[in-house]
């Protein structure tokens, strides 16, 4: 599911590419929120949205079909780019020793977090909406130990993500990376991530039982054991929020305990938000596209309100505000994400 405006295609303005990269605190989004609301161009932003009683506009609905449809509409993967800030930002996913080459590639926001104590070997990572792979590519890179599944509605997009696996140049990842085709909103992840008899389970009654066995467990392996790392990265925002907590309660089933569950996602006011028009709006700090995709905005307070209630211990939690300019016209924009990193306790 995941959706970007192609970060790859902004740098910081007034400096360099390489030095912007790094940067996450161009502004401060106290600031940002004091211009936006003092503007009444954005005030329909800030209204509150008429509850179901008053309004005549239906709850937004469960949109895999609008995401199906907009996969297949950019199936050449130009639209995304990898991820090349992902490592920067969480340092905690296992790297390798010998990183020159890959950091060259991970370029994006290193300073936001600090080290983490350095993880075990064989790290397993479930990536949740994994679009073309851009995100998977760039873990895969950082260690040769590491194992990705990575889960989407679309099969065209994991068609994709496949083909971009496989052709990936100078190390062998193939068989690290395994698609799951499902939608996370609606379907519960299958059994042999994290069977019963591995973890106590909790799966929102909405969701829908999945028991195929894949061809790479052994024969006396009931599952892989659970997942180290949980990734959302530009996921959660395409999901309509009253089922946000069942999702992300449905993915920190699968996470081992102690495990980490890594979250990106677009911020309140960030330059997207503003430019939806008011007929767009669906909820509040909710909007639809034209396409039927749908995109929330965050506060650090509603993120860390969800996860705390799916169980987890935030660790970290903040705003990246990073001023931009586009590269083909020369505009310039405030761009906010929100950036958690969240722990399941220790068993």
């Amino acid at each position: 599911m995941e959706v970007e405006e192609a970060p790859g295609e902004l740098v910081n303005a007034g400096k360099g590419e390489a030095e912007a990269e790094y940067h996450s605190h161009d502004f401060e989004w106290e600031d940002l929120k004091a211009e936006v609301e003092s503007d009444p161009a954005f005030s329909y932003h800030l209204s509150p949205f008429p509850g179901p009683a008053a309004s005549t506009t239906s709850p937004p609905q469960p949109s895999s079909e609008a995401w199906r449809s907009f996969h297949r509409r950019h199936a050449s993967g130009k639209f995304f780019k990898e991820r090349r800030y992902l490592l920067k930002e969480f340092p905690e996913l296992p790297n390798s020793t010998d990183c020159a080459k890959i950091l060259e590639e991970r370029r994006y926001l290193l300073k936001e977090f600090p080290e983490l104590p350095n993880s075990t070997d064989c790290a397993k990572i479930l990536e949740v909406g994994c679009g073309n792979g851009s995100t998977a590519v760039s873990i895969l890179r950082s260690s040769e130990s590491i194992t990705v599944f990575a889960c989407d509605c679309s099969k065209d997009t994991l068609e994709k993500a496949n083909e971009v696996i496989s052709n990936t140049k100078g190390i062998d990842i193939k068989d690290r990376f395994h698609p799951i085709l499902m939608d996370v909103s609606r379907e519960t992840f299958p059994d042999w991530l994290f069977c019963s008899a591995c973890r106590s389970s909790h799966d929102p009654s909405h969701h829908k039982m999945r028991k195929e066995h894949p061809d790479f467990l052994r024969e006396n392996q009931c599952c892989v054991g659970g997942m180290d790392f949980v990734t959302m990265i530009f996921t959660l925002s395409a999901i309509p929020f009253a089922i946000m907590p069942s999702t992300i309660e449905q993915c920190v089933s699968v996470l081992k305990p102690g495990g980490l569950f890594l979250f990106r996602d677009y911020g309140l006011y960030d330059m997207t938000m503003l430019r939806f028009l008011p007929h767009q709006r669906v909820g509040f700090r909710e909007y639809m596209r034209s396409d039927g995709t749908l995109s929330y905005f965050f506060t650090l307070d509603t993120v860390r309100e969800l996860f705390r209630a799916a169980g987890l211990i935030e660790l970290e939690l903040e705003y990246c505000c990073v001023k931009s300019v586009n590269r083909k016209n020369g505009k310039k924009m405030q761009r906010v994400w929100v950036h958690g990193k969240f722990q399941k306790p220790p068993s």
